[in-house]
């Protein structure tokens, strides 16, 4: 298996971003849709410490491409994800703005040809399929990612912990491109846990 990328989602305090940001992942998610328990509120601000080699991801649900836009240009994002029911011709159309990462929620039931139609993104992710938008940190069956075979890389979401990370070797999808890591590094919501995290990497580097 290739080295994973790494994303840090649900970020907002500005010493705990800086925190992780310390841990080199390669991208951090910040949430701009204001039912979520991390969104980032109206006067958020990425400190201005932030690394740039960094990549920025704001994370939507059914927000107009003007709005997506107008954050992603506040906050300098490098990509908007998208984890509301969105339809290709939007991302087609919001890739014109900002560099696109498409989510989709995971059951027995999802039917993989559904993500053929967007085909223009740049990523997809892969989450647990739940009531709410946003995840909620619980895995899915990962044996459902063997009915994928698209060519578009993908993020794995959904209830990653230091418990089961040495289970990615299992997923053989030469398409697997990185890891989503939210709730499971969190001792409080929203903040994460360096000792946590600092353990998930060492699980990763070992693995890798």
């Amino acid at each position: 298996m290739n080295k994973l990328k790494v994303k840090i989602c649900g970020m907002r305090d500005p010493t705990n971003i800086l925190e992780v940001a310390s841990l080199a992942p390669d991208f951090m998610g910040f949430i701009f849709y204001e039912k979520s328990k991390r969104y980032v509120g109206k006067d958020f601000k990425i400190p201005e410490l932030f690394p740039s080699v960094i990549k920025k991801i704001g994370v939507f649900v059914n927000q107009s491409i003007d709005e997506i836009a107008l954050l992603a240009k506040k906050h300098s994002l490098d990509y908007a994800q998208l984890h509301g029911n969105e339809s290709a011709d939007f991302c087609f159309k919001l890739k014109n703005k900002i560099k696109v990462i498409k989510a989709f929620l995971i059951d027995e039931s999802f039917d993989f040809s559904e993500t053929e139609k967007y085909c223009s993104v740049d990523y997809f992710l892969f989450d647990s399929k739940s009531t709410d938008y946003g995840g909620s940190g619980k895995t899915f069956d990962w044996n459902l990612l063997h009915k994928f075979h698209g060519n578009t890389p993908f993020f794995l979401s959904g209830g990653l912990s230091v418990e089961n990370l040495t289970d990615l070797k299992k997923i053989p999808n030469a398409n697997f491109y990185a890891i989503d890591i939210n709730s499971k590094a969190e001792s409080v919501p929203v903040l994460k846990d360096m000792n946590i995290l600092h353990s998930m990497f060492k699980t990763l580097n070992n693995n890798s």
